[in-house]
């Protein structure tokens, strides 16, 4: 395949001939130049002309820098929608479609391409519950975008994904049982193994003086 500098060499030979062939009279003169622009020609349609710098230049600053999933943002809802604000320093001076979202029933993902040379993603998959992909849409406000998904049905959402529900579930599991003192004593394990230096030595002294006193019959047993 040609490169952009020996098509361009090509087509000037063409255009010098053709110039040529309009002054020369000879006739062999002219049968030598006829030869040589079939030539030029055969050659110019065997090489299709590569694209231009500029355009895939422009293609590559538009994709340029490197990309940054997004997340931090922050969500709401109404009766109609579930409404998700993400915020981007600046992305209001972007062309309109340098801002893409896609939906589906149950996700969708959010592009925006070379906002002070970098590209940011945000998906959500497994929506809580199905949206509406005509219905839902993007604005663009000062530093934020906001990624409008229609509800199906007008109903209040938990959280905003299935994931997102069944942590909670098994969280609450944990503390919800028949038995308040063992609910007590889930979550005294979770902060026991979750906190620092300081909470173990709290929650161990509490244990003690708890033991002490049950043990003197002072109060029951709650853990």
């Amino acid at each position: 395949t040609a490169t952009a500098g020996e098509f361009e060499s090509l087509q000037k030979d063409l255009e010098e001939v053709k110039e040529l062939l309009t002054k020369a009279t000879r006739k062999r003169l002219r049968d030598v130049l006829m030869t040589e622009k079939h030539k030029l020609e055969l050659e110019i349609k065997n090489q299709p002309p590569p694209k231009p710098k500029d355009v895939a230049e422009e293609d590559k600053s538009l994709l340029g820098g490197y990309t940054v999933k997004i997340n931090n943002y922050g969500w709401d809802q109404s009766d109609k929608f579930i409404k998700i604000y993400i915020s981007l320093n600046g992305v209001q001076k972007l062309p309109a479609e340098n801002v893409q979202v896609n939906f589906t029933e149950r996700s969708f993902d959010l592009l925006v391409k070379n906002l002070n040379g970098k590209n940011y993603t945000m998906t959500f998959n497994n929506l809580l519950k199905p949206i509406s992909v005509e219905g839902s849409s993007k604005k663009i406000k000062t530093d934020t975008v906001l990624v409008m998904c229609r509800k199906k049905r007008e109903e209040k959402w938990d959280c905003l994904t299935q994931v997102e529900k069944e942590s909670k579930e098994k969280e609450k599991a944990a503390y919800d049982t028949s038995d308040p003192s063992e609910g007590l004593m889930n979550l005294l394990k979770k902060m026991y193994a979750e906190g620092d230096d300081e909470m173990k030595r709290t929650i161990n002294k509490a244990w003690v003086e708890s033991r002490e006193k049950q043990s003197k019959g002072d109060i029951p047993m709650d853990i």
